[in-house]
């Protein structure tokens, strides 16, 4: 593994441990150039997976995208960072495992909503904006009543 700080092409790894989730390894290594210490993620990729973008784009899967809009959505709500790992993982998971080598961008951006969903209504309403577009006030009262009717019915159903 290249050294981030020197470039050396060698490092050794010193400790290595899975995620709390299991989904990934955690190593920490050092470099036998410089000495530095780094940490490193190993995670499964079942397959390359294509984006199919609007207007006939496509782009390689990007799980940071996912994790940036996630974490933009639930800035500054109380969700624990391992609750939005989790949430990644197991989109990621979901995309992987559908057997598609090319997803919609639709059908990420409708799983996202869907966790956010389950997760944290604001941050839930925050992504619609931006995913569904909302250009008017009226946009997001109306969203926002739809959500707290599914809540309600949710509620009355237990």
């Amino acid at each position: 593994m290249r050294c981030p700080f020197c470039a050396h092409d060698n490092s050794q790894v010193k400790d290595s441990r899975p995620s709390e989730d299991n989904t990934s390894i955690r190593r920490r290594r050092q470099c036998e150039g410089c000495g530095a210490r780094f940490t490193t993620f190993e995670r499964v990729q079942l397959r390359e997976v294509v984006v199919a973008k609007s207007g006939e784009r496509r782009e390689p899967f990007d799980r940071s995208k996912i994790e940036q809009s996630v974490s933009l959505a639930c800035r500054k709500r109380p969700v624990a960072q391992e609750r939005l790992d989790q949430l990644v993982s197991g989109i990621q998971r979901q995309i992987e495992t559908m057997g598609d080598a090319e997803v919609p961008s639709k059908a990420i951006g409708e799983m996202v909503m869907e966790g956010l969903r389950q997760l944290d209504s604001v941050a839930y309403i925050r992504f619609a904006s931006v995913y569904r577009d909302f250009t008017e006030a009226r946009d997001f009262e109306e969203f926002a009543s739809s959500v707290q009717e599914v809540g309600v019915r949710e509620a009355g159903q237990q």
